[in-house]
């Protein structure tokens, strides 16, 4: 969340980074309840430090009645208290982060520039197929079985795709871990206090999240969520910082209102692996971490020989807790083209957040430093390989003609062989 105390002392810079973001949030209605819920806690506050006084003196017929008047009235306030505290915090949770001042100011959610770039797309001499196409000929993919026992966008992962799985974990960690960071496997399920305070919707009609019925736990979209309620409520020394992270675990979406979006095969689907790499920093760190991040997910992605670029999410692509992000976009040759070009696209691979201090103060994370001063740490996130993507980039452009697909040779270590062919 968003320090209220900046947003009291800088509203029309809030809210213009409100409009920037395609933020629907009444800041003034924010700032009304934040004037009440203080005033409230002022009296409560201020009657409760009458009581204390009062139980340290000889009690007196009158002290007690006032004691009983006092009690009373602060059980009528803290009831009063109780729906302003709730309003404001629904409020308060909707403001997103600040915004970088390099991030291109748009209300077009396509208007990312492009950074960086790494090979040109692939071109065949022949018609090249799409993944779902080429994983029903291979027999590696099985959608209409995983329909029968799951539902539509389940999928099954067989022969040679299973084991790439598993060597593209492999060849995450291990280039995580030489830069640093150390291996998790996380849980699949949060609380949603952890949620919330990462900045998630765990409710409502357009949330990702899978809630579990009669629990206040949620299955989690992102190792993010796991790894950034890893350190929740405590104090870190600055000494140990940073903390370099890198998780496996499963992440579920119910891709709620993509109804519109590219959806084909494995691309969009409820339910994934995923690494996540995740740094927790000091404030003058953050940026230079999350270049650190980038500069991972590229060495992955080029060691891997897909041809990719980086693009600088705009304000309207922003999500909420984010102050900058950068995605990776794959070529895609089996992703329909726009404008009626030929067929291939670009498409996201992974993305890389540099959240401040916007999650830290959700979940009340901090840092205390050599002369013992505490305020809240910076967190940041990456992806290092969705595993569905990856495997996707891998065969669009590594087939051959005779439907083949060729192994990147970084992973043959891990594969034990070179293609899949039938």
């Amino acid at each position: 969340m968003l320090d209220i105390k900046y947003i009291r002392e800088n509203p029309d810079k809030v809210k213009e980074n409100c409009k920037n973001r395609l933020c629907d949030v009444d800041i003034d209605k924010l700032l009304e309840l934040d004037s009440q819920r203080r005033s409230l806690l002022q009296k409560i506050e201020a009657l409760q430090a009458e009581r204390n006084v009062a139980s340290k003196t000889k009690p007196t017929p009158e002290i007690i009645e006032r004691m009983k008047g006092i009690g009373e009235e602060i059980k009528n306030l803290e009831s009063e208290l109780e729906p302003v505290t709730a309003a404001h915090k629904e409020l308060w949770y909707k403001v997103p982060n600040l915004t970088h001042p390099e991030v291109r100011v748009s209300q077009n959610e396509d208007d990312n520039p492009v950074v960086d770039s790494y090979l040109e797309p692939t071109k065949f001499d022949f018609t090249p197929l799409d993944h779902e196409e080429l994983g029903k000929k291979l027999d590696v993919i099985d959608f209409d079985r995983a329909t029968k026992v799951s539902g539509a966008k389940f999928y099954y992962l067989k022969r040679e795709l299973a084991v790439l799985e598993f060597a593209l974990i492999q060849y995450a960690l291990e280039t995580a871990v030489k830069h640093g960071f150390i291996p998790f496997s996380t849980p699949d399920l949060a609380k949603r206090e952890v949620l919330e305070g990462l900045g998630f919707n765990p409710r409502g009609e357009s949330t990702q999240i899978y809630n579990i019925e009669n629990s206040d736990l949620s299955l989690i979209g992102t190792a993010e969520i796991t790894m950034g309620g890893y350190h929740m409520n405590e104090v870190l020394s600055e000494a140990e910082l940073p903390k370099k992270y890198v998780a496996v675990s499963h992440c579920f979406r119910t891709e709620a209102g993509s109804y519109s979006k590219f959806s084909k095969g494995i691309f969009r689907v409820h339910q994934f692996t995923k690494i996540e790499m995740f740094q927790y920093v000091m404030p003058d760190k953050s940026e230079k971490a999350h270049q650190e991040i980038l500069n991972i997910e590229k060495e992955i992605f080029s060691g891997l020989q897909i041809p990719f670029r980086v693009v600088d999410h705009c304000t309207a692509d922003l999500g909420s807790p984010a102050l900058r992000t950068y995605d990776l976009e794959a070529w895609m040759p089996g992703k329909p083209a726009k404008d009626g070009e030929e067929s291939g696209d670009w498409a996201e691979i992974t993305s890389t957040s540099n959240c401040t201090d916007f999650q830290s103060r959700g979940l009340n994370i901090k840092y205390q430093d050599k002369d013992g001063n505490k305020d809240f740490l910076h967190m940041l996130n990456g992806t290092a390989i969705a595993v569905g993507r990856a495997i996707i980039a891998i065969m669009e452009n590594n087939q051959q003609n005779d439907g083949s697909i060729k192994i990147p040779e970084v992973l043959h270590k891990w594969t034990g062989f070179n293609e899949i062919k039938r």
